[in-house]
């Protein structure tokens, strides 16, 4: 039997050990084991090699190689050795940073150069998505990277991934670490908080909102804020000015407890993507946006989710407890690629939204199918209701019309979209002329219109 073949049955077993302790071979030992294949080569090729030194070098270089493998192999750390904890919050809103940190224990009493990777999906966007640290004996590191959600909905993150190295480098192996961690993707919930800030600092102008408010009597409690020198001195509270130690008002406004009605687009006019996300999602923003100021002003607000069927209805109450039940009917709505029944939406707003609201509904106008069908439905709903339409506009369509001098095919182009934005625009004045309210804005900057539309509404007692 020839001698090289002994080393067959040792190296299988081996293969396999490292194959069920998931330890795989590294860059430096592909490299040594190359030296005994190169020399087989030259044994093969070279006229005389083989009688002038025989098989022995190879045995013993292959041995050589082997051995040293066997021992590095061993040197492997195993994974009771380390221990990983996860750090997240369940909730994150759309398109927002959102921290995650990771905590790693080093139980060994040598330095570990490890590889850190945090089981993610891609859809959540981690930045960075990998840490590469060195360890120290018998010590704790914490690292965080950060989550960028792309898109909505339920995510789950079941372990931790550390890859390391063995003591010479010539073996890695991969450890996995359970961490069970839920992670909820909301719309922007974020801007919520913004919203409060900036309206009790009287800063809401920053947002883009105008204050139309219609102040009412002064037993129309709102809430308390900074003098100013236009404020009726009557109005200052003394027991809140001693405890803040600051000239402080009340505010008022007229009482009215009204109601809003979403109609909200899921269909395949909002799967186009503006800023990085979709426009229904975009929709889903402004939509909770504008919950958050009317629920504040004592309104009740509703919604439904259609696109071929109804998918979702909230009905409208009010109470800020009302924005879970509108968080919880969203977070999980796709755009789905269909065409809209919108007869199925209004028809479902007749029979389940009897009293007179606030109807907004927000989708795209593509092509005159679906305008006439908006113009239709939202004209049946004047006197009994109040409409809004909300039209999205697409970028890609205007930055086209407004380039200044095209040339070549742009000119066509520009055209073209020049024909389109000047329908649009007929829609529009169709909809103001059958008494329907209308917008016609850019997905990311829809949320201040529609409050400023709300509000004005409101001023003059529209509802």
């Amino acid at each position: 039997m020839n001698p090289a073949l002994w080393l067959f049955v040792p190296i299988a077993l081996f293969v396999a050990l490292a194959y069920w302790l998931r330890a795989f071979p590294h860059r430096p030992l592909v490299y040594w084991a190359l030296l005994p294949a190169a020399l087989s080569l030259v044994m093969i090729f070279v006229p005389g090699a083989y009688e002038a030194v025989g098989v022995w070098p190879i045995v013993v270089l292959d041995s050589a190689v082997v051995l040293i493998a066997a021992v590095d192999f061993f040197s492997l750390s195993h994974r009771k050795h380390f221990s990983v904890a996860r750090q997240c919050g369940r909730i994150a809103s759309l398109g927002k940073s959102h921290r995650v940190e990771l905590t790693v224990t080093n139980h060994t009493g040598r330095d570990k150069m490890l590889w850190i990777r945090d089981d993610v999906d891609e859809d959540l966007s981690p930045d960075p998505d990998e840490f590469i640290i060195i360890l120290k004996a018998r010590s704790r590191t914490s690292m965080h990277y950060d989550l960028r959600p792309r898109q909505r909905g339920a995510y789950r993150m079941d372990r931790v991934f550390l890859r390391l190295r063995s003591r010479f480098g010539l073996w890695q192996r991969f450890l996995e670490y359970p961490a069970a961690s839920e992670l909820n993707v909301y719309p922007d919930m974020k801007q919520l908080s913004e919203y409060a800030i900036l309206a009790r600092t009287n800063r809401l102008s920053q947002m883009g909102v105008r204050r139309t408010r219609k102040i009412g009597q002064d037993n129309e409690f709102e809430r308390m804020r900074d003098y100013t020198l236009d404020d009726n001195y009557k109005h200052i509270d003394w027991r809140a000015t001693a405890r803040r130690n600051k000239l402080t008002v009340k505010d008022f406004q007229a009482n009215q407890s009204q109601r809003i009605i979403f109609l909200v687009d899921c269909g395949r006019m909002m799967t186009n993507e503006s800023a990085g996300i979709s426009l229904l999602d975009h929709a889903l923003n402004s939509m909770l946006m504008l919950s958050y100021v009317a629920l504040r002003q004592g309104d009740s607000v509703g919604a439904i989710c259609f696109s071929d069927r109804v998918s979702n209805f909230v009905p409208p109450r009010g109470g800020l407890n009302q924005m879970n039940h509108l968080l919880h009917a969203s977070y999980d709505r796709f755009p789905e690629l269909v065409e809209s029944r919108y007869d199925q939406a209004f028809l479902y707003l007749s029979a389940h939204c009897r009293k007179r609201a606030l109807v907004v509904l927000i989708t795209n106008v593509i092509d005159e199918v679906n305008s006439h069908q908006i113009e239709q439905y939202l004209g049946s709903l004047v006197g009994r209701h109040l409409p809004l339409g909300v039209m999205l506009r697409d970028h890609r369509l205007f930055d086209v019309a407004e380039v200044a001098q095209p040339v070549g095919s742009m000119i066509y182009q520009a055209g073209a979209s020049a024909e389109i934005i000047s329908w649009r625009q007929q829609v529009i004045r169709d909809l103001k002329n059958r008494g329907v309210l209308a917008l016609d804005v850019f997905p990311e900057e829809m949320t201040a219109p529609m409050i400023n539309s709300y509000l004005n509404i409101k001023a003059r007692h529209l509802l």
